[in-house]
């Protein structure tokens, strides 16, 4: 199942932390066991992901003003289930 969320526009010159949240989501004593953090265009710079419980954080840098980018975030848990979100990051100069 995939969702889609928009952020708050972000500044070009920002780096910022998102998460995105699994924990209603898993089943009791299930975790993540993996998560994949990526954009397409390779024009937002996605680093310092790692897995918090049921959660995934990650750093978003850059982008172009007026652009709009998509991050879809992937994880499999501990039952080998496997989920996509993804959040849209639309990028203007603040």
């Amino acid at each position: 199942m995939s969702f889609e969320f928009t952020a708050p526009p972000k500044d070009p010159s920002a780096a910022l932390d998102y998460q995105m949240d699994w924990s209603d989501w898993l089943f009791e004593g299930e975790t993540i066991q993996s998560a994949e953090v990526r954009e397409e265009s390779d024009v937002l710079t996605i680093s310092d992901m790692e897995v918090l419980g049921g959660r995934v954080q990650w750093r978003v840098a850059g982008g172009e003003h007026r652009g709009n980018y998509v991050v879809t975030v992937r994880v499999t848990t501990s039952t080998d289930q496997v989920d996509e979100r993804s959040i849209r990051f639309p990028v203007r100069n603040r």
